[in-house]
């Protein structure tokens, strides 16, 4: 089963350190709010909190305040914007981005230095700094888990090997390796929901292309096979099961009930072949993969097999 991850965050200073270059982050007034975590990956714009209305108010969140915001707090008296922007920097807010090169009001300058809350300012409009941290945040908070097992792209096919210990999928990635296909990961892979169904594997940071073979030990893949037998990350399109042959189960023999497992709440495609001797796993699992490009081009030799023997048997009743 795969392993869940902690709950990831950041920093404010990672934020900066990550995104000061790629959107042109400077601080405005101080650094006090450096070691707040962010936790989600939603940005918020207080507009309705800055009216006074903080009942939904999501503070936790990255802050931003774009021309609509500034021209609000420009038209207040003194005495309201100030009440106005207390009432929102009253609360733990990790830090507020100012677009549009917009020059902050001396008291939000003033009250936020007194909250501790750091102020950036960003030369982009409001619209492309959401859309590049977004981008950013959805890389950090995307949902992980660590799963045990062999990744090999076949053919552009992500393929997901699993089964229990020393049943040889190690042994089978490098033998599709020595093949020409490429490998992800080994033994240890980490996988990423990207989007709402798309899952993609890579390899540890400490393993990267190097495998472990029983009976041998670790061997460098790219140094052995050439930089074209790895890659660094791939979707995985389905999952492929090793066990033991087991003559009281029932294994499909035609295809048309298709099984799924499901990843990060995604459901993947899952076949499970058996191990007996003589059978040549290899190169049934580069046609599962071919199979499965085949589907997605919409042919389906099964569904076309079954149909087939439906109408034959038809036309034999009649």
């Amino acid at each position: 089963m795969p392993e869940k991850k902690e709950i990831p965050f950041i920093t404010v200073a990672e934020l900066y350190e990550q995104n000061h270059q790629r959107i042109g982050l400077k601080v405005i007034n101080n650094q006090s709010s450096f070691m707040r975590k962010i936790r989600e990956r939603e940005i918020h714009r207080p507009g309705l909190a800055l009216s006074g209305f903080v009942d939904v108010f999501t503070y936790w969140r990255i802050q931003i305040i774009g021309n609509t915001e500034i021209g609000y707090l420009n038209t207040l008296p003194p005495e309201q914007r100030t009440k106005s922007i207390r009432t929102v920097l009253g609360f733990e807010i990790p830090c507020i981005i100012l677009t549009n090169k917009n020059e902050p009001p001396k008291e939000l300058v003033e009250i936020a230095d007194q909250n501790g809350i750091t102020l950036f300012s960003t030369p982009l409009n409001t619209t492309t700094v959401i859309h590049q941290l977004s981008d950013y945040l959805d890389g950090v908070f995307a949902p992980e888990t660590i799963l045990h097992g062999s990744m090999v792209d076949v053919y552009g096919v992500g393929v997901l090997i699993t089964g229990e210990s020393a049943i040889g999928k190690s042994e089978l990635a490098l033998d599709l390796i020595e093949r020409g296909h490429q490998l992800v990961a080994d033994d240890v892979v980490h996988i990423t929901r990207v989007g709402r169904n798309q899952l993609q594997g890579e390899a540890s940071e400490i393993l990267q292309h190097h495998m472990e073979i029983r009976g041998l030990g670790i061997i460098d893949v790219r140094r052995m096979f050439g930089i074209r037998a790895i890659r660094g990350k791939k979707n995985i399109h389905i999952v492929i099961h090793l066990e033991r042959y087991s003559p009281d189960r029932e294994y499909e023999r035609i295809g048309v009930d298709e099984s799924s497992m499901e990843i990060l709440g995604v459901k993947v495609p899952h076949v499970v072949l058996p191990i007996m001797s003589g059978k040549n796993i290899t190169v049934i699992v580069e046609v599962v993969a071919m199979n499965h490009k085949l589907k997605e081009l919409g042919e389906n030799a099964a569904q076309e097999f079954n149909e087939r023997l439906i109408s034959g048997m038809m036309e034999q009743k009649q």
